[in-house]
């Protein structure tokens, strides 16, 4: 659904102008640095992969189709990017315990290490950026980013759900 012209006739255009500026702007410099990290692991994990190996390590081993589900990404692009995972030997995949046919995905030992590096640099780099800030402007961050990428997700699913063929 487009958005309407009356949902911004309530908020002040000029701080929508700023924000979707800032947005941009976000993206933009995420993009440049990849928000990698410092130090010797600085960009040395590309965003699919980082969000593929946070997910397996949070949620535990699954199937390509449930990753990509929780992901809100298409199975043939988890298929993509699983596989260099694979080929590196951060990701196994296993037979999954009750269907020996399903393949299930989990993070090696491997992947294990190099995803606590990695997080432990941009936790770094997290700590630099905010370097001056307060707790509470930290956290007040976190919760108001948390939930623009909610936000984001949901029109996200929504668009999909609408731009789909019907059964």
């Amino acid at each position: 659904m487009p958005p309407s012209q009356d949902m911004t006739s309530d908020i002040d255009a000029g701080l929508l102008d700023v924000l979707q500026h800032q947005v941009a702007l976000f993206a933009r410099r995420a993009e440049q640095t990849r928000l990698g990290g410092v130090g010797q692991v600085r960009n040395s994990m590309d965003r699919a992969a980082y969000l593929l190996l946070n997910r397996l390590d949070r949620e535990g081993p699954m199937g390509v189709k449930a990753l990509a589900a929780s992901m809100g990404i298409d199975s043939s692009t988890v298929t993509r990017q699983v596989a260099p995972l694979v080929d590196t030997g951060l990701v196994k995949r296993t037979s999954h315990p009750e269907d020996g046919r399903a393949v299930v995905l989990q993070l090696s030992p491997r992947g294990e290490a190099r995803l606590e590096e990695v997080r432990s640099s941009r936790r770094e780099l997290m700590a630099q950026v905010t370097d001056g800030w307060t707790d509470e402007d930290r956290d007040s961050f976190c919760s108001l980013l948390t939930r623009f990428n909610a936000a984001l997700s949901a029109r996200a699913s929504a668009q999909q759900e609408t731009d789909s063929p019907s059964s």
